[in-house]
């Protein structure tokens, strides 16, 4: 049984990066009917920020990242899901390597690591250098005893034997080797919180988890050596997760990885929903607050170091937020190596194109909303028309309003700058012939018959097309945009379009 985990930290909002590796362990659990866990590291308490855990479970549930265990869920066989709450756990096992002579207490202060720093170029906590600085395996027995007992503070380092390959089998990138040598002697453990670091607790948890594949960002795969090395001091080897390590998402522009500023910089999210910092109360942008819909947002990360192996990039579910046949298709062997560059114009693309996907019904729970603050109420046959009009117009959520708003609400001033190029002295001329041509049909009037009554009375007449058309426009919408002109007379109606027309012949004036 395939069991992946994410197992991100609550130091603040969830970056995309993140939510392409939550989305990536979805897919991957789910295309091998395994099960998807939430863990929270939350060792570092120095970083905790308020509402973060609920930020990234909300975000997880509106992107359609289903939890079938841990954090989330009602399911928690392997419970606490919090590292945090595992305190008692982590002991266990950090005497285990203690006594086994794999990890060592640490008693160097801040100062005194800062002073080695000055003292020894490009110091390292290593097997060159651990016996000149304060730790169990450097002083005297009597003496570790005494500062334990005492409650000096300590860590406890993990004992790195250098002159040894380290292979890592990795699912992306094959065969990694790095010699130990280039390993440090990391901390596994602080005596000042009573917690466990990241490399202690996501070996101890993912084993007792029973987690078979760790995937996770390239920014990791420094440590996937070190994490090698505990599993063969805690006898564990046979049980080994699989890793898989993501490329990085780069900036749109130069290299280097995608960061808030690039951001704040373009002015697009890099976060799924908006978040307010705690601290000092500022807002960062979200997708959710800026119009994309969730479907579009998934679709658009998944191809984002994937994929399919074919030329198709929607994987579009009307019934599911993120579709069976993404699902289906997805499989680690067809992940990038090389990182990938986050194009933020691609995403607008995908949203529109799933602006046009959706059901309309939803489009209307969207909408309805801002409708009822601007004093509209259609019924949802009449705005459902309206939006199957207009909706290949939008490439954000918030678009549709004022492609909407005007079906409902007449213009009673008009675009300056469309009344200067597209209102002539012959328009209201013109205006008054389609007057004519409109009080003539019926009020029922089919699409079809607008459309071929317009067209040949302008074709007919031998009328300029352009201009008669655009000064319609004005006066229906008060803008040079909208639908196609015999839609919007038709979804606005005969006598409400005639109304119009009147209108901005009394009152547009050159």
């Amino acid at each position: 049984m395939v069991r992946v985990r994410f197992a991100p930290s609550p130091t603040g909002p969830l970056h995309i990066g993140g939510v392409r590796t939550a989305l990536f362990n979805y897919l991957f659990a789910r295309h091998n009917g395994g099960t998807m866990v939430l863990r929270i590291e939350d060792t570092d308490s120095k970083r905790f920020v308020p509402g973060a855990e609920d930020y990234i479970i909300e975000a997880l549930r509106w992107l359609g990242i289903e939890i079938d265990e841990g954090i989330g869920s009602d399911n928690q066989p392997y419970g606490p899901y919090r590292q945090s709450e595992r305190r008692d756990i982590y002991r266990e096992y950090v005497q285990q390597l203690i006594e086994q002579g794999a990890a060592y207490y640490a008693f160097d202060t801040v100062e005194e690591l800062e002073q080695a720093r000055q003292e020894m170029p490009n110091f390292s906590y290593d097997a060159s250098t651990r016996s000149k600085m304060r730790n169990s395996l450097s002083l005297p027995s009597e003496e570790v005893t005494r500062l334990l007992e005492s409650g000096e503070e300590y860590v406890v380092r993990f004992k790195v034997d250098p002159d040894r390959e380290v292979e890592v089998d990795d699912l992306i990138r094959g065969k990694v080797v790095i010699s130990s040598t280039q390993l440090d002697d990391k901390v596994l453990y602080k005596s000042a919180d009573d917690l466990p670091t990241y490399h202690l607790a996501n070996i101890v948890d993912d084993h007792l988890m029973q987690i078979t594949h760790v995937i996770r960002g390239e920014e990791w795969l420094p440590s996937a050596p070190l994490h090698v090395l505990l599993y063969e001091a805690f006898g564990w080897k046979d049980s080994m997760p699989q890793f898989a390590h993501l490329s990085l998402l780069l900036k749109p522009q130069g290299s280097g990885k995608l960061s808030k500023r690039d951001g704040d910089k373009l002015g697009f999210p890099v976060f799924p929903l908006e978040w307010r910092n705690p601290e000092d109360g500022s807002i960062s942008m979200g997708y959710r607050e800026q119009g994309y819909l969730p479907e579009a947002v998934s679709n658009f990360l998944a191809l984002l170091g994937w994929n399919p192996g074919t030329d198709q990039e929607l994987f579009a579910d009307p019934q599911e937020p993120i579709s069976s046949e993404l699902i289906s298709a997805f499989s680690l062997d067809r992940c990038s190596k090389s990182g990938a560059r986050f194009d933020f114009e691609k995403a607008k693309w995908f949203n529109h194109q799933y602006i046009q996907l959706i059901p309309v019904e939803r489009l209307i729970t969207y909408i309805r909303p801002s409708l009822t603050e601007h004093g509209v109420n259609p019924t949802d046959e009449h705005l459902r028309d309206v939006l199957l009009t207009i909706r290949d117009k939008a490439q954000l959520l918030p678009d549709l309003l004022p492609e909407v708003l005007y079906f409902f609400v007449a213009p009673t001033e008009y675009d300056a700058k469309g009344v200067k190029k597209h209102w002539k002295a012959e328009t209201p001329s013109y205006l008054q012939q389609m007057i004519t041509l409109l009080e003539e049909l019926p009020c029922e009037a089919s699409l079809d018959t607008i459309e071929q009554a317009l067209y040949d009375k302008i074709n007919g007449d031998e009328l300029p097309m352009g201009k008669v058309m655009n000064g319609i426009r004005m006066a229906l919408v008060g803008a040079p945009r909208g639908a196609r002109i015999h839609e919007i007379i038709y979804l606005l109606g005969i006598p409400e379009s005639i109304r119009r027309m009147q209108h901005a012949i009394d009152e547009i004036k050159l």
